[in-house]
This record gives structure tokens, C-alpha cells and sequence, in this order.
């Protein structure tokens, strides 16, 4: 909720502003090289607040946009020069839709972290 009066803007957090990021990546696992490269991909973004979902995805919870383009930003600096790496982001209303099934039984995913993300 932005305010309409003055300066100050003040924003109302809901399901729509705080965001969602997905990492999927193939990379390559052939060489010793390959596999080290990898290696500290996946470390580096695990250090940037990634966790894994899936081999290979991974999320991270953003509490805006803003946020959300810093570690976007980050992401691509990352990524070595051989590979896929895709970046999906969601809002976290959508997020919550999400249906997460282990084997035949269904469990509702981690809630999202309650802590508010200032940088």
C-alpha cells in the first residue's frame, strides 16, 4: 500500500510483492573439471540463501522485487561457461499453490520463512 500524500511510501506485504526464485541447472559432471565447476556452483548459491528442493533445484525466498533482482543478478555471475541454467520467479501466492508429493503422500511445503529480509 503506497501512501498518496508526501514522500514517505509505505508497502504492505502480501503474497503478490514477496517473491519466489528457482534455480534449475544441468551442468555438466564428465571431467574432473566439469565436476569442480559445478561443485562451486551449487556451494555459491547455496551461500546466496538457495536451498535445494530437487537435485538440481533449488529456491530462495525474496521479500520484494528489489530483492529478488539483487540475487538474480548474482545467479548470472555465477553460472559457468558450460550448461543450462534457468531462473523462474514466482510470487509467493502462487508459491503457496505449490502441491509437494513424497512418494504417494502428500505434504504441505515448509512455510516461508518469517524472518523480513532487509537487503
Amino acid at each position: 500500500m503506497a501512501s498518496h500524500r508526501g514522500r514517505n511510501t509505505r508497502y504492505c506485504l502480501n503474497g503478490y510483492r514477496i517473491m519466489w526464485l528457482f534455480v534449475f541447472f544441468d551442468l555438466p559432471t564428465s571431467t574432473k573439471e566439469y565436476r569442480r565447476l559445478y561443485t562451486a556452483f551449487r556451494k555459491n548459491i547455496m551461500d546466496d540463501g538457495f536451498n535445494m528442493l530437487q537435485f538440481s533445484v533449488y529456491t530462495r525466498h525474496c521479500a520484494s522485487r528489489e530483492s529478488m533482482l539483487v540475487h538474480i543478478k548474482r545467479v548470472q555471475k555465477l553460472v559457468p561457461k558450460e550448461g543450462q541454467v534457468t531462473i523462474l520467479q514466482i510470487t509467493d501466492k502462487q508459491y503457496s499453490g505449490m502441491i509437494n508429493i513424497l512418494g504417494r503422500v502428500r505434504e504441505a511445503l515448509a512455510p516461508a520463512p518469517s524472518q523480513l529480509e532487509l537487503f
